[in-house]
């Protein structure tokens, strides 16, 4: 089997790819690895396009978790300052 037969029956590095190029840039003979075999793999084709989307939703879902301001409240801050101010004049 020739290289070009490897790479398009590939699914498995295939994966390895697309989840690879999620992470970091893939280098150019992995693009036209991944290219070729793409093309020709209608199933890879449809995990690429779940991968992307999967991974932009994780990205939002983090982002929107470092967006919200976690606040402690007043009464329970008042407490603590009271009780660090007792521990401080034991001394």
């Amino acid at each position: 089997m020739g290289p070009i037969k490897k790479i398009q029956y590939n699914c498995k590095q295939a994966t390895f790819l697309i989840e690879k190029r999620l992470i970091e840039q893939l280098t150019l003979r992995e693009k036209v690895e991944l290219h070729i075999h793409l093309a020709g793999c209608s199933v890879c084709r449809v995990f690429d396009k779940q991968s992307q989307m999967i991974n932009t939703m994780v990205r939002q879902l983090f982002n929107q978790a470092n967006d919200t301001a976690i606040h402690l409240d007043d009464s329970f801050k008042k407490d603590l300052q009271h009780r660090i101010e007792e521990e401080l004049n034991k001394n």
